[in-house]
């Protein structure tokens, strides 16, 4: 007789944030944090990004009882980062879902609180003719 898998609870998120998308996996486990296959400290070369981005861990107190996985494309650190951010606390409340919204502890009302459930939706303004970037305008010259 072959040996029953014991299946692991995995929640799922989304994030966006400029040109990055991050699709975030979080399983039951001991805190590690793994970006594109790497360790978080590998591929993120500032600390306040890693401290950014695992935020809403720490709000709800739950930095050592989960494992993130996450696989980001596009744009590059911060983007990358705030949408890892958003990918979590999105994960974090498929977690949470069994737990009224009203209840005094639940996930939601901790996350809206701390300003992680709005998504930053500012993106790179498009450049318009005649000029050099979005704004940018040559340089008047009078001769």
């Amino acid at each position: 007789m072959a040996k029953a898998k014991q299946t692991q609870n995995i929640y799922y998120g989304t994030g966006k944030r400029k040109a990055s998308i991050a699709k975030v996996r979080l399983t039951t486990g001991s805190g590690k944090i793994t970006v594109n296959g790497r360790d978080v400290h590998e591929y993120l070369p500032y600390e306040t990004l890693i401290m950014n981005l695992s935020q809403p861990l720490e709000v709800t107190n739950t930095k050592d009882m989960f494992d993130v996985d996450v696989d980001v494309t596009g744009g590059g650190f911060s983007g990358q980062t705030g949408a890892i951010r958003l990918g979590i606390t999105k994960a974090l409340l498929e977690y949470d879902s069994t737990t009224p919204a009203e209840s005094e502890n639940s996930f939601r009302r901790i996350l809206k609180a701390n300003g992680f459930i709005t998504r930053d939706s500012r993106i790179k303004e498009r450049k318009k003719p005649g000029l050099k970037k979005a704004r940018r305008a040559p340089q008047f010259s009078k001769r």
